[in-house]
């Protein structure tokens, strides 16, 4: 029987992290291993970890959600596990859930997962799927074209080896998404979100109508720098495309600053041009310990560089259309 293995990354939420794996351990379909990236948790984490005779983990700095499912889908395929099971540790998947991801459909190169439900009311999704706003209103076992990573997708090693593996240094935000459409886009494999199959997870709580704190949420730059990262892998065929839908992403993503922010519209407008340069120059050191740092030395003369902005968006337009119509004249 082929084997199959849980990757559960995880940080700082230890007993969201117990029931993730109770949840684990209670599957019809038994698991063959559960493994754990535990991105330098200062919680208990690893004390619990280790108290555990049942799992493996790693323990590695925090690399964020992209670090750590690149460790644990590495570590999964180099053990030669058959399937890979992906999750957070916030989820948490029904009993039955990985056995009917299985069942039916022997095809392997195909990319499967939970539908994504409400933890609370265990009934709506947490994010849009098809045209469905709760699993009631359901009448396919399979809603084709959909699917949520990295909440209760199975992958089979031979995706693997075709697309490799997700990108380490995007830390959060995109870095599921740009894997999947490396997956589905570049590479043609199908996909679906077996209805069956549930995966229960806390409802969406961010919007980005909402104020945002400009000195400590330090996410968004990963936010605006990861999104050029995704549009290349959707339009990987068409670089000047992808740079094109940054520009307008960009563009409406300002508006959204100056319409709907309530606090430092202009600082966050400035600080945006960043994460764009780092996008345009695959620049991806930035840690969040280093974004803060730059945020709390943000320039006296910040209203200057606010004035500034169309021309250094200009440029790094130009710069980044020209780069990607080299590639292509070299492809």
């Amino acid at each position: 029987m082929d084997k199959v293995i849980a990757v559960v990354v995880t940080y700082n939420r230890q007993f969201l992290l117990a029931q993730c794996i109770d949840a684990l351990r209670k599957q019809t379909r038994k698991i063959d291993k559960i493994l754990v990236v535990n991105n330098g948790s200062t919680d208990h984490t690893e004390l619990w970890l280790r108290s555990q005779d049942d799992i493996e983990f790693i323990t590695q700095e925090n690399v964020g959600g992209a670090g750590g499912f690149y460790r644990g889908i590495k570590t999964a395929f180099e053990k030669l596990y058959t399937w890979i099971w992906l999750m957070d540790d916030d989820g948490y998947p029904k009993e039955d859930a990985l056995e009917r991801l299985l069942e039916g459909n022997t095809e392997e190169m195909c990319l499967r997962n939970c539908a994504v439900i409400n933890k609370e009311d265990k009934k709506s999704f947490v994010w849009k799927t098809g045209n469905y706003s709760t699993i009631d209103e359901l009448e396919n076992p399979v809603i084709k074209n959909v699917a949520h990573p990295f909440n209760g997708t199975l992958l089979h090693r031979k995706i693997i080896e075709r697309v490799g593996l997700p990108k380490a240094d995007l830390f959060l935000w995109g870095d599921e998404t740009e894997y999947l459409y490396r997956i589905i886009k570049k590479n043609k494999i199908p996909f679906y979100t077996k209805t069956n199959s549930i995966h229960y997870h806390p409802a969406s709580a961010y919007s980005y109508k909402n104020d945002w704190n400009f000195h400590t949420n330090w996410k968004m730059y990963y936010y605006v720098r990861n999104r050029f990262h995704v549009l290349k892998s959707k339009f990987s065929r068409h670089l000047a495309l992808a740079v094109v839908m940054y520009l307008a992403f960009i563009i409406a993503f300002a508006g959204t600053i100056i319409i709907f922010q309530k606090t430092n519209k202009l600082k966050k407008l400035s600080f945006i041009l960043w994460p764009i340069a780092d996008a345009f120059t695959n620049d991806c050191k930035a840690t969040p310990s280093a974004i803060l740092k730059r945020i709390s030395a943000t320039s006296p003369y910040w209203p200057f560089d606010f004035l500034v902005i169309p021309v250094k968006t200009v440029a790094l337009l130009i710069s980044g259309l020209f780069s990607s119509s080299v590639k292509l004249k070299k492809a």
